[in-house]
């Protein structure tokens, strides 16, 4: 390959990886303002998180039509080719974890005008919050090609799995004690879900990136345990 070609290809990545930075914030950034619409019951905001979905989506499409450019036109191999293949795969993780977001706040509509017990309230925005939290640290890794703390999210996430579980015990006692109606309940129980979701999607991202750094495979066994397209599980509505 000259020297002009390879230019152009690290020119090909660099933009690709630079919006795909850009996408996970986009994503993060929803979980947040996703959170404050669902607690504050703001119908206006969650319809507009609905409706930034689709900038999401022309962003996702338009990464997966670069990459695929570059796999075709620059013909990149060993470390150039898993980086365009696996932020390939990223920008697909960070699409669902989107639509995730919207998922929320289609559940924010459904139990408009319903009060949320205080403590399942504040479970939600300690999920909100490392949720978040793990996207960003998959972003990080990204960027920074770093593999380590790619691998490492399988056990950060630990922390959302038990947010998730405590949040079921508490809606339950909440259910039980009167202060939440079965079908809130179900709702609240799907929101959490998606919660947790998001944070699967973000050690996913975390497993591509560790493929990128190192050639190393993920553990696709691993990955479809966590419900992972192709994985038989449900998803998104």
């Amino acid at each position: 390959m000259t020297e002009d070609l390879r230019k152009n290809l690290h020119r090909g990545i660099d933009s690709i990886q630079h919006d795909v930075v850009r996408l996970s914030a986009m994503v993060a950034e929803g979980v947040v303002a996703g959170t404050a619409a669902l607690l504050d019951s703001d119908m206006d905001a969650a319809q507009s998180l609905i409706d930034a979905d689709d900038v999401l989506d022309e962003l996702t499409n338009d990464l997966e039509e670069r990459c695929f450019a570059v796999l075709a036109l620059e013909q990149p191999m060993a470390s150039d080719l898993r980086s365009v293949t696996g932020s390939l795969r990223i920008a697909s993780d960070l699409e669902r974890a989107g639509d995730l977001v919207v998922n929320i706040m289609k559940g924010a509509r459904r139990m408009y005008g319903q009060d949320l017990p205080v403590r399942l309230r504040g479970i939600i925005q300690q999920m909100s919050e490392e949720s978040a939290r793990l996207i960003r640290l998959a972003s990080d890794a990204y960027a920074e090609r770093n593999g380590a703390l790619g691998s490492a999210l399988n056990e950060i996430d630990n922390r959302l799995d038990e947010l998730q579980r405590d949040f079921i015990a508490a809606m339950f006692d909440a259910h039980t004690n009167g202060e939440c109606e079965l079908p809130q309940a179900v709702q609240l129980a799907l929101i959490a879900r998606y919660y947790e979701r998001i944070g699967d999607h973000a050690v996913n991202i975390g497993e591509r990136v560790a493929f990128i750094a190192t050639g190393a495979l993920p553990d696709y066994a691993a990955m479809g345990a966590r419900g992972v397209p192709g994985a038989g599980s449900a998803e998104e509505e």
